[in-house]
């Protein structure tokens, strides 16, 4: 058994696509402008009305790591990441329509 075959498994993918739209928010967090806590960045990004295009933005790199896995042939890794995608997806547009 090969290291892909060993983490070609749906939880790899479900794994990695929720876990890499944090690291991306901690990123964005990290290069805001004015040195904010984390909580008073949360409430700029409220009344700011962007909440839907920061989550939007976190998601977005999902997309390589779909690459990636394809690109391997880690199918199963890659229906993991579209699964999570299309979970984070939902959250838009329920978050944009109804709040």
């Amino acid at each position: 058994m090969t290291i892909l075959e060993k983490y070609d498994k749906v939880s790899t993918g479900t794994i990695s696509g929720f876990c890499l739209p944090f690291i991306i928010l901690f990123f964005v967090f990290f290069f805001a402008k004015g040195d904010p806590s984390f909580t008073e960045w949360l409430l700029k990004v409220k009344t700011a009305g962007i909440e839907t295009h920061i989550i939007s933005l976190c998601v977005f790199p999902n997309i390589v790591i779909f690459l990636i896995f394809n690109q391997l042939d880690m199918l199963r890794a890659a229906k993991g990441v579209l699964g999570v995608t299309i979970f984070w997806a939902i959250i838009v547009f329920t978050v944009y329509f109804l709040l």
